[in-house]
């Protein structure tokens, strides 16, 4: 008899236009970030028409501006939406035991899964609690790089206000450097959960890549 699947709400609206959007946002921010770091071509024709560079930096520090609303939106979706997927899902790490299963479960240790208690299993929370902190950091060193040119304004004022950090941390140089580890913490961060979606849809086939965009898994029921 074919297994009977159980449509489920498994992602609200807002959290998947907030996960799409800071997707995108990430997306553009690492190929112009890369550009702006290292210029891999310039076009031929009069200098006076060449301002591809002044476009990839107005495009970085836009949707950087963007991400920094986006993570904010998501900030508060964890801790006043009536949907799940709110601040506690991120601790599931806590549950060491369940955490354990997780892992040998993942090395093909054992075929018994990880008990479902939260939206996020444990080293999902984990690795999503340590993705916040990356976006975190990401912002505020991205604040004070565009800060230290642009002293007018808000970014201006967001600036002095973490003159400070960027002393603590070492100076612009050092700032700079913090700010490409985490790009590439993010790519990394990109790939894996990239192949933990599709090998978690592959074994458990539960539509969990497609939820993202639907908003539903299919569970088998329970007889």
């Amino acid at each position: 008899m074919a297994d009977t699947r159980i449509p489920k709400k498994e992602w609200s609206v807002p959290i998947r236009i907030n996960h799409w959007a800071m997707v995108i946002s990430i997306l553009v921010l690492i190929v112009t970030g890369f550009y702006i770091a290292y210029p891999f071509t310039v076009f031929s024709g009069e200098t006076v028409d060449k301002f591809l560079m002044g476009d990839m930096r107005f495009y970085h520090i836009l949707f950087g501006i963007l991400l920094v609303f986006i993570g904010i939106w998501r900030c508060y979706l964890a801790l006043f939406s009536r949907f799940h997927a709110d601040w506690k899902d991120f601790f599931a790490w806590v549950d060491l035991k369940n955490m354990l299963q997780q892992i040998k479960f993942y090395l093909l240790l054992t075929r018994k899964p990880p008990e479902h208690k939260f939206l996020y299993g444990p080293l999902q929370s984990l690795a999503y609690g340590g993705c916040m902190l990356m976006l975190f950091g990401i912002i505020v060193t991205g604040v004070i790089l565009t800060g230290a040119c642009y002293h007018a304004g808000l970014i201006g004022w967001a600036y002095k206000l973490l003159k400070p950090v960027e002393t603590l941390l070492g100076g612009l140089a050092m700032v700079r450097i913090i700010h490409h580890i985490l790009t590439w913490l993010f790519i990394l961060f990109g790939g894996v959960h990239l192949y933990m979606a599709f090998w978690y849809d592959a074994v458990f086939q539960e539509g969990t890549v497609s939820s993202m965009i639907g908003g539903r898994v299919f569970r088998k029921a329970h007889h």
